[in-house]
């Protein structure tokens, strides 16, 4: 069986998409529509812009979910997913490739996600590190005794956990994780705590712009972030999708249970090869591959 996944924030490089602009009618169609929603020039940025410009969150999860989601289209007949999955914003990608959202409506979500989270992050600054080589009850453990907002945020691989909170509360789990045995307890680069309780103010935005949109049934299983398990039915699918900013992304226990459902190939869908190499880390043994256009 095949699988599909869905690339998250961090994909993102200078240039990206420009091949599948030049290369496809149907992509320049679908790159001005983007332009055209979006109200700027996003393609310049993509195709033109520095490191720093794809930086910007109101750039960078509306490029990434068009690259992947303009990429699958352009696949045409081969794109056959029999599952897909998507990472954090790459979960927006997914439901548009398996038909539960229109190009258009997957658009306007992802943008008014990005303005969201850039709200919540001014609302409610914090930060995030990944943890490194620590299993996952014990990162769990130390997030539970401090009394800063700290939480699991990405269970990416195992002995890969990324952890976010407040700025104070992630300084201080980082050295009780080291303290603890962590191999690393990096703080990343990030603008705010995605995926902890600091973005409420972000799902309660965006949950109003979610059960205002239109979704369809799915062709196939959605493994969505929040509990790692298959959707189709619709209201289940938009519960989970708002859940997702304020929970974590499950995405070992996705890879497991794709594998433990028949996922014999993991097709990465988007910009760069990070997924590709969590599913290594989860099974040493299933095929992995970028997608292409034929």
């Amino acid at each position: 069986m095949k699988a599909y996944i869905f690339p998250g924030q961090g994909a993102q490089f200078p240039g990206m998409g420009k091949d599948l602009y030049e290369q496809s009618e149907q992509a320049r169609e679908l790159f001005e529509k983007a332009n055209e929603i979006l109200g700027f020039r996003i393609t310049d940025v993509m195709f033109e812009g520095t490191e720093e410009d794809l930086k910007q969150t109101n750039v960078t999860q509306p490029a990434i979910f068009l690259h992947s989601v303009i990429l699958a289209k352009v696949m045409g007949s081969d794109f056959e997913p029999d599952m897909v999955a998507g990472h954090s914003l790459g979960e927006f990608s997914a439901l548009v490739a398996s038909g539960a959202l229109s190009f258009e409506d997957g658009l306007r979500l992802v943008a008014a996600r990005a303005n969201a989270m850039q709200k919540a992050c001014e609302i409610q600054p914090g930060t995030m590190a990944a943890i490194l080589a620590l299993d996952d009850f014990t990162v769990e453990d130390i997030c539970q005794q401090l009394t800063d907002v700290v939480v699991p945020a990405n269970y990416n691989c195992p002995g890969q956990l990324v952890i976010s909170g407040t700025v104070a509360g992630i300084d201080a789990a980082c050295e009780k994780m080291t303290a603890a045995g962590a191999k690393r307890a990096m703080k990343l680069n990030v603008g705010g705590a995605f995926h902890s309780p600091l973005m409420e103010a972000a799902r309660v935005e965006l949950e109003h712009a979610i059960v205002n949109t239109n979704f369809n049934t799915p062709v196939c299983p959605v493994y969505q972030n929040i509990d790692a398990k298959p959707y189709t039915d619709i209201e289940q699918i938009k519960h989970n999708l708002i859940a997702q900013l304020t929970g974590p992304v499950r995405w070992t226990q996705t890879v497991e249970h794709m594998l433990e459902d028949g996922a014999t190939s993991f097709t990465e869908v988007g910009p760069g090869k990070v997924l590709q190499g969590l599913v290594k880390k989860v099974n040493r043994e299933v095929a992995t591959s970028s997608a292409a256009v034929q």
